[in-house]
């Protein structure tokens, strides 16, 4: 069947025999990854829960690990990541989206999404896994819609039979804002404790913002324990300024899901930047190149904005760029290179 299959690939170049299956059903494409939406749930007056099958090619995700979903909005395809929320077991994709008053795809989903709709899916990726095997004691730590990657995680253990001390402390504003509470409240068990805290209101175990006294409160043994943690960042540098005051910062794994911030040297920027595929060409801002792409009237493919997705890569084909996040200098010709934390460093062209 295979070796069909690769004949008649073959016979139906330059197309590709995906090109004229999806005229059939988008779903039946061999090599592509598509996700179709067989459930919409929304758990709050601010997201949705998407429920998705996705197609042959896919082949699952380590819990913790991201996607990159692709939906064409007003005729542009456009990018973001999100975290499955469903454990790694099962073969089916979950992900819930908070409506970002900013963000453009998180809007759509959240207004636009029906069953039936089909989504560009790519491999997962990413990094915030737990070890193999299993640490003994494990908490983990969410904030909001962070609590994607760490529910996946603790499904994961649940369908494991994990028989280590877990804990998993969440913050919401309020009640109302506390995503997936039912699942959450039905994993608890002996081992499994849950712990929520709301930050502008009283009625949960724990009040406020998080803190030391939190920490200790939730889970004694955090000391201990390997600590995974998802979240806004308030929450974020809170949890690493007290595991770093305590000498535990390698025993915290962290994910990030907002920008970082970053300067830029705009004063001292120098030399013009020329977009090849298009033919323009600007001064040299000293914003990374997809800002200036975009200035220039050019729509980049582009997702998380923030390094992390690398929807926005492409080939520089000559110049210097610095990475904003590292500070490294790219000056290789035809190097691929991210152009959200991309900034030209003099005359730089690239493939856009």
């Amino acid at each position: 069947m295979g070796k069909l299959a690769s004949i008649a690939e073959a016979l139906l170049t330059p197309h590709g025999v995906d090109r004229y299956l999806e005229l059939v059903d988008p779903m039946l494409v061999r090599r592509e990854l598509r996700g179709e939406v067989v459930g919409v749930r929304r758990q709050t007056a601010d997201s949705v829960t998407l429920s998705l099958r996705p197609s042959r090619a896919w082949r699952g995700f380590t819990a913790g690990q991201y996607v990159r979903i692709s939906v064409d909005i007003n005729g542009i395809r456009r990018t973001r990541c999100y975290s499955p929320a469903g454990s790694q077991y099962g073969g089916g994709l979950e992900l819930t989206i908070k409506a970002d008053p900013r963000g453009l795809v998180s809007r759509h989903l959240c207004g636009e999404a029906t069953r039936g709709m089909v989504l560009g899916l790519s491999p997962a990726d990413g990094a915030f896994t737990l070890p193999d095997p299993r640490p003994e004691r494990i908490l983990l730590i969410s904030g909001g819609s962070g609590i994607t990657p760490v529910l996946s995680m603790a499904r994961t253990l649940a369908e494991e039979d994990y028989r280590g001390e877990l804990v998993f402390l969440h913050y919401a504003n309020t009640a109302d804002d506390v995503l997936y509470r039912e699942e959450l409240e039905a994993l608890a068990r002996g081992n499994f404790r849950v712990v929520f805290g709301y930050t502008h209101e009283e009625g949960a175990e724990l009040s406020g913002f998080f803190s030391a006294e939190h920490l200790k409160a939730a889970a004694p043994w955090y000391d201990s324990a390997q600590t995974y943690l998802c979240g806004p960042k308030p929450l974020m540098d809170s949890v690493r300024e007290v595991y770093a005051a305590e000498g535990l910062s390698e025993q915290l794994h962290t994910e990030e899901f907002t920008p970082p911030e970053l300067t830029f040297d705009t004063g001292s920027a120098t030399g013009r930047v020329r977009f090849a595929h298009s033919g323009k060409e600007i001064e040299n801002s000293g914003r990374p190149l997809l800002e200036q792409a975009e200035a220039a009237g050019l729509s980049p493919e582009h997702g998380c904005r923030m390094g992390i997705c690398f929807s926005c890569t492409k080939v520089k084909t000559r110049g210097t760029v610095r990475d904003a996040k590292s500070g490294e200098l790219h000056g290789e010709d035809d190097e691929e290179i991210q152009l959200c934390i991309s900034v030209p460093v003099g005359d730089v062209e690239i493939n856009c």
